[in-house]
């Protein structure tokens, strides 16, 4: 995900202008920063308690989480009660602008290609790749997933990815799952680029070391990423007979993810690996169009609308194919997806709708770090035109001529988007405040200097703290802004490489997106199982966490020997 934060600003940037600034100790409960890290860890263990365990709407866990966060804020690390509620309120509108100001425009496309049919359409040209649903489901989740990643981020290719499943079949617990697992190796190259860019930033590394890095941690997830899919998918049987278009794809994707980063472009990370990963499958295809995983249905490739009569009481209709102007508009608004980012990213273009920018201090918010310096979690800043939610508009308004929707309709099926969302609004708004108020308050903090305290086993650990991160912000961009320094000096402090603690917090981070309360609900919503955050939350965790160890695992022994060689 991929995604900007506004915690990425630099500290130097957010004026104190109060005399009676609130001063962040990690170490606040009892001045042990073991009691401060236990403390902190209260409003996240209520979150996926309520969540896991009893089975509460996310909603109300999200909310729940807010409060004992807040409780823990002023009754634990002695912050003023008025602070505390601006740190929220703070989180609540970066909630809506750009997350969920992306998420709204990006659902809004998608639904307009739904009303108009064009979705069907779309769904039938996959389907004529293949029918076999575990290869549907990495050119779909993982291939055009992570296309989606590179451009947009913020949840849009789970909510897009899911819905497309649906659309081929899938059952919608089936479909959440697999859009959640297939969003994490593009995570950490995202929205162009931007948590490695912040990564860079925060820490102080140059952004072609960091990179280099990154781009040599999240190919070893890339590879296996698709054969998990195709597992969760169709099991064992699923292993057996569609192991090695998935293990090709990944593979696909891992080379062009790790040659773009080291040598081309980190902007262009996810879409060459994306393309390739896809590429790979279609290739594979015309190859063995014997192979039972290539098998194509004129049932689901063609069929358009059906034409005929009945005789007796029997349906004699017959199918008609899509013509070929049908399945190009069905395909346009990706293109036009494209080709808006695309255009955004042109340096001279670039740098004008960067230009357009909103920042500024947040009002009555005063932070200062453990250090007396001033807070970055204070500094709110949205480059209005350049984020994904206002160049989904843009799309939006071209895809609405192509597909010839009129004004009137464009409008209205963006507002029933908004009323679909409301209670995705009402979570995610919720763990924003609540991750805000935890980093202005210093709990984020604690628990971070808790980890990065581990000594030898800090390699090891390193990821876990991404993780944890991402798992509470939905952001890989936020993790790497709120630890990439402290992983950085963590590292210097026990003699192993900057740059590879560094890189750990980003890799590891994207692992924790497909449990983040946000993505869930985003998911839930998308399948139509509002309500059943929960329920994905358990289908997921086990994936979550055992990739983690791998993860770990991989990157402690880079710190070693064993594959320091895999080192730049």
């Amino acid at each position: 995900m991929a995604e900007w934060s506004a915690l990425s600003f630099s500290s130097s940037s957010v004026p104190s202008t109060s005399l009676a600034a609130y001063q962040q100790d990690p170490q606040a409960v009892g001045g042990s920063l073991l009691l401060s890290a236990l403390l902190s860890a209260l409003p996240l263990v209520t979150v996926f308690v309520l969540l896991g365990a009893f089975r509460l709407k996310a909603q109300w866990a999200a909310l729940s989480g807010l409060a004992v966060a807040l409780v823990v804020a002023v009754a634990g690390f002695s912050m003023p009660v008025g602070q505390a509620l601006l740190a929220a309120s703070h989180g609540v509108v970066f909630g809506l602008f750009p997350i969920l100001w992306i998420v709204v425009n990006a659902l809004w496309v998608y639904n307009m290609t739904v009303a108009t049919g064009h979705f069907d359409v779309l769904r039938r040209s996959f389907g004529s790749l293949s029918s076999d649903t575990r290869t549907q489901a990495i050119l779909v989740a993982f291939c055009f997933g992570g296309l989606l990643e590179a451009l947009a981020g913020f949840g849009a290719p789970v909510a897009i990815t899911s819905v497309m499943l649906m659309a081929l079949g899938f059952k919608p617990l089936k479909a959440a799952v697999v859009a959640l697992v297939a969003n994490t190796a593009p995570v950490a190259f995202g929205a162009m680029g931007v948590p490695v860019i912040t990564l860079a930033r925060v820490s102080g590394l140059p952004l072609d070391q960091v990179a280099s890095v990154v781009g040599r941690q999240t190919p070893l997830l890339a590879v296996f990423v698709p054969l998990i899919l195709v597992f969760i998918v169709d099991g064992k049987r699923g292993l057996r007979e569609a192991w090695a278009p998935a293990l090709v794809s990944g593979v696909a994707f891992a080379v062009g993810q790790f040659a773009t980063s080291n040598y081309v472009s980190v902007e262009l990370t996810d879409i060459v690996a994306s393309f390739l990963g896809a590429i790979a499958i279609v290739v594979m295809a015309r190859l063995r169009p014997g192979a039972v995983w290539a098998a194509r249905s004129p049932a689901t490739a063609s069929v358009g609308a059906t034409t005929g009569s009945t005789s007796g009481g029997v349906d004699t209709a017959t199918p008609v194919p899509d013509t070929p102007a049908e399945v190009r508009r069905a395909y346009a608004p990706y293109v036009v997806i494209v080709a808006v980012f695309a255009l955004a990213q042109v340096p001279g273009i670039k740098g004008a709708v960067d230009s357009l920018k909103i920042a500024f201090s947040w009002p009555g918010l005063d932070v200062v770090d453990a250090a007396g310096k001033p807070s970055s979690t204070t500094m709110f800043s949205l480059t209005w035109f350049s984020t994904a939610g206002t160049l989904m508009v843009v799309a939006g308004v071209l895809v609405a001529l192509l597909l010839r929707v009129g004004a009137g309709r464009a409008a209205a099926t963006w507002w029933r988007t908004v009323v679909e969302l409301r209670w995705a609004i009402v979570t995610v708004t919720g763990v924003l405040a609540l991750a805000y108020v935890m980093n202005a308050s210093a709990q984020t903090t604690a628990i971070g200097l808790l980890i990065a305290g581990a000594g030898g086993a800090l390699a090891f650990l390193s990821p876990v703290l991404g993780w944890f991160a991402v798992a509470v912000t939905g952001s890989d961009t936020s993790a790497n802004a709120l630890f990439g320094s402290l992983q950085v000096t963590a590292a210097n402090g026990a003699g192993l490489p900057p740059d590879l603690l560094a890189a750990a917090n980003s890799s590891g981070g994207v692992l924790g997106k497909m449990l983040s309360p946000q993505n869930l609900t985003i998911a839930a919503v998308a399948v139509k199982m509002e309500g059943e955050e929960g329920t994905l939350l358990r289908k997921v965790i086990g994936w979550s966490l055992g990739m983690l160890v791998v993860l770990s695992g991989i990157i402690a022994l880079q710190a070693t020997p064993v594959l320091g060689w895999m080192l730049p």
